[in-house]
C-alpha cells in the first residue's frame, strides 16, 4: 500500500498524516508570493552588483563618500581638505570591486531559490537563511566599529526583507512527519 494513512507498523499502529495547522495553510497559500519575492531580491542584488562598478564614482554619492572619509579620517581632516583624491579613488575602487561580489552572490541566491522553488525542499531555504544569519551580524559589527550607520540601516533593511520570507518558505517546505496512533 502506498497511502501512508493505510500503512500499519509491525506493532499494529496505524500511521496517519499530520493535520495541517492554520500557519501551515497560510504559508502554503503565501508560498508562490514568497518565492516571487525571493526572485525579486535576487534580481535587485544582480542589478545592484551590475551597477556598482559604473556608478560608484558619480557625484550623487559624494555625501556617502564624505561619510566614509569622516569615519576614517575625522571631521577636521575632511573639512580642511586633507583627505586626498587618492583616498576618494580608493573608496570608489572598493565599492566598484564589491559589485562583482554582489553579482556572484546573486547567482548563488538565484540557484538556491530555483532549487527550493522547484524541489520544494527546505534545505535550499535553510542555506539562504544561514547565509543571511552569517553575513548580517558581521557586516553590522564591522560597520558599527567604523561608526558608519548607513551600512547598518541597509543591513537591517536587507535582513527584514529577506529573513521572514525565507523562514516562511523553510517552514512551508519541511517534509511533514507522520504521526503514529496506537
Amino acid at each position: 500500500m502506498n497511502d501512508l494513512a493505510d500503512t500499519e507498523t509491525k506493532f499494529g499502529a496505524k500511521l496517519e498524516p499530520k493535520l495541517k495547522t492554520k500557519l501551515e495553510k497560510k504559508l502554503e497559500v503565501a508560498r508562490p508570493w514568497l518565492v516571487r519575492w525571493m526572485y525579486a531580491v535576487v534580481a535587485v542584488h544582480l542589478l545592484v552588483g551590475l551597477l556598482l562598478p559604473w556608478i560608484a564614482g558619480l557625484s550623487v554619492f559624494d555625501a556617502y563618500h564624505h561619510t566614509i572619509a569622516r569615519a576614517f579620517w575625522g571631521d577636521a581632516a575632511v573639512t580642511a581638505g586633507y583627505v586626498s583624491a587618492t583616498a576618494h579613488a580608493q573608496q570608489v575602487w572598493w565599492i566598484s570591486l564589491f559589485g562583482p561580489t554582489v553579482q556572484g552572490m546573486s547567482l548563488w541566491m538565484g540557484a538556491l531559490t530555483y532549487i527550493g522553488d522547484r524541489q520544494r525542499i527546505s534545505f535550499a531555504w535553510a542555506w539562504l537563511i544561514a547565509g543571511v544569519v552569517l553575513w548580517a551580524p558581521q557586516d553590522m559589527l564591522i560597520s558599527l566599529r567604523a561608526d558608519i550607520w548607513i551600512h547598518v540601516w541597509i543591513d537591517c533593511f536587507a535582513v527584514a526583507t529577506m529573513l521572514p520570507p525565507l523562514v516562511g518558505l523553510y517552514l512551508n517546505d519541511r517534509k511533514p512527519k507522520a504521526s503514529v496512533s496506537f
